[in-house]
């Protein structure tokens, strides 16, 4: 590793769980989440670096986060950011709910483990728009067999096996979950043995789920990346907090501003700042830098640094409507409760899957749904929109980094997604009223054959988000691009962004393993670009 003047090797040895920072170190890292912890796991592995990984969150120990089973109640708890996207005139008034990791691990220590690749046209989508084809599938799908370690049966085309990232389908999985592929099947829709392979490269199809587990506990980025280095001496790990804004002088990143422990402090980078804070804050800590909208930085007299107008803009969900059975007698979940996903097409002519299924083992209503009766027992299909047209927007509310964002969700406001939404749930009553579910299911409890205005009706009152917010400072080569094809901010040498806000669109599916793609690219360049 050179210094930033040549000279030769930098950095001092640092506890890796440091009481105070040291005043500089080579490489930044803000945000412990998925795709931070790759980055910063993969630059520490070179001894001569001195790293700095920053998360607002608390550490990962809590067993609400090593067991698969107890996802849900980290909702809502200190282990989640727990944003409120603001009332939606589409939604009839609705604030969507929009959790985001809060601690090491991020989303990754808090959601539900499914490993979903992305289809072949995300990454060549991706290749595309960044003008660079090592972007592109055939190059993501090795970086995919290098990063996995498969547990299922042996696959050598589409998974790896000596990889930090532990993958494997679900074990033993409720029958709940093998009714659903059969009753896919009866809808012509083809099964595979896992969904990372061929079944993301067409059409689509179903499958039992892949998920992040190790021993029976959950295995997240953090834990595979970070968690075995926490004892070197070039890494240092600060939770608790809080990245303000990044120092910039001259055009260039030259540190942080953080706040911790009630005292704000500066830290300097020698080479690099890497933003890993996710699509809400790392737009957010963008414009408190003066990176981003001449007009909306104005409105809070914030200097501008940066004209970026694409910072905040082009937020992307994926929107979902529950659609609940009840079940004869109870069927405990299992794992984590979510075990088969299907993505299919919503119109013949398509070339990629439009809709995404994720089956849920027990009763998910939203909070208006649940008004019209929910089961005491009972399942889910939690589907939506895969590749929503849809798009909203961050927005500060004052000058202070302290201040909460504002968030335009945008749900439902291009009317293709909501004709994309009435075929979504037809496809869900298909399926969950095939005969493949006769000996578990009583009776459909939501929605029933609603038609016409009461179908769209429930439509909006049934949506919510999977959580998987991204694109808010996308990767590209137009006016509202905000990072080029290496990741690096436009017009701010020595800033990189990694993490699912860089995604020109949203991912065909959950975005944690794209999220790792990302760490892994953005780690691969930086290392290049320093001779680490």
């Amino acid at each position: 590793m050179i210094s930033s003047d040549g000279t030769g090797p930098v950095g001092k040895p640092s506890a890796a769980r440091a009481e105070e920072p040291l005043p500089a170190y080579d490489f930044i890292v803000c945000g412990a989440g998925s795709s931070g912890s790759v980055v910063a796991g993969r630059l520490a592995e070179n001894p001569e670096v001195q790293v700095l990984l920053i998360e607002a969150g608390g550490d990962d120990e809590a067993e609400a986060v090593l067991d698969p089973s107890l996802w849900p109640t980290n909702l809502g708890s200190e282990r989640d950011w727990g944003f409120q996207a603001q009332p939606n005139p589409h939604l009839d008034g609705r604030s969507l709910s929009m959790s985001m990791g809060k601690g090491l691990g991020g989303g990754s220590s808090i959601n539900v483990m499914v490993w979903a690749r992305g289809h072949r046209s995300d990454w060549d989508h991706f290749a595309a728009q960044a003008g660079d084809p090592a972007w592109g599938y055939e190059q993501v799908l090795e970086t995919y067999r290098e990063i996995e370690n498969w547990r299922g049966s042996p696959d050598p085309e589409y998974r790896g096996t000596s990889g930090p990232v532990w993958v494997q389908p679900a074990p033993d999985p409720s029958p709940v979950a093998t009714a659903m592929l059969d009753a896919a099947k009866e809808l012509g829709i083809p099964t595979f043995d896992h969904p990372n392979g061929a079944m993301m490269e067409g059409a689509g199809g179903a499958s039992i789920s892949d998920i992040l587990l190790r021993d029976g506990r959950r295995h997240s980025l953090f834990r595979a990346y970070v968690h075995p280095k926490m004892d070197q001496p070039n890494l240092t790990v600060l939770t608790h907090t809080v990245v303000r804004r990044v120092l910039i002088e001259g055009g260039r990143a030259t540190g942080v501003e953080i706040e911790r422990d009630g005292v704000v402090l500066s830290v300097r980078s020698r080479l690099e700042v890497i933003l890993s804070l996710g699509a809400m804050h790392t737009p957010k800590v963008l414009m408190h830098s003066g990176v981003g909208d001449a007009a909306e930085l104005g409105r809070f007299a914030i200097p501008v640094t940066q004209h970026l107008p694409g910072v905040g803009r082009n937020l992307q969900d994926h929107l979902s409507f529950g659609c609940i059975w009840e079940l004869r007698e109870p069927v405990a979940p299992r794992n984590s409760g979510s075990e088969a996903t299907l993505y299919w097409k919503s119109r013949p002519e398509l070339d990629s899957p439009d809709l995404l299924f994720c089956q849920v083992e027990f009763p998910v209503p939203s909070d208006r749904t649940a008004t019209r009766g929910v089961p005491a027992q009972g399942w889910t299909m939690f589907a939506g929109l895969a590749q929503p047209e849809s798009r909203g927007r961050v927005r500060l509310t004052g000058a202070d980094p302290s201040t909460p964002i504002a968030i335009d969700a945008g749900a439902l406001s291009q009317p293709a997604d909501m004709d994309t939404a009435i075929r979504c749930i037809e496809l869900c009553r298909e399926l969950g009223n095939a005969s493949a579910f006769r000996p578990f299911v009583k009776a459909e409890a939501l929605p029933g054959p609603l038609r016409g205005e009461a179908f769209r009706q429930y439509i909006r009152d049934s949506a919510v988000t999977y959580w998987h917010q991204s694109c808010t400072a996308k990767m590209g080569q137009d006016a509202l691009s905000v990072v080029n094809g290496d990741l690096e901010v436009y017009g701010v040498r020595g800033l990189r962004i990694a993490d699912a806000s860089i995604m020109p669109r949203v991912t065909t599916g959950n975005t944690q393993a794209p999220c790792a793609i990302i760490g892994e690219r953005a780690a691969r360049m930086i290392r290049k670009a320093h001779g680490a």
